[in-house]
């Protein structure tokens, strides 16, 4: 089943997100800003640690699950 896409009027800042284009994965992250009026949103890449901007007319927007916190040590 394929996923739907997000528009960015769905988006808000937290959200953890994963941008798809042609069926690959090109970025996964943290929403940290909205820009609806322009169809526009930045994330914290979790990769590569930087902000960048996405545009979802250009890519395939898919809400993800938050990674799983390590488990603390004794």
């Amino acid at each position: 089943m394929e996923a739907q896409g997000v528009s960015t009027a769905q988006l808000r800042i937290g959200d953890q997100i994963e941008a798809w284009h042609n069926g690959k994965l090109f970025h996964r992250g943290r929403v940290t800003d909205v820009v609806p009026a322009l169809e526009l949103f930045w994330i914290l890449d979790a990769r590569t640690g930087t902000r960048k901007l996405l545009d979802p007319e250009a890519l395939e927007i898919r809400h993800v699950e938050a990674p799983a916190k390590p488990l603390a040590t004794a």
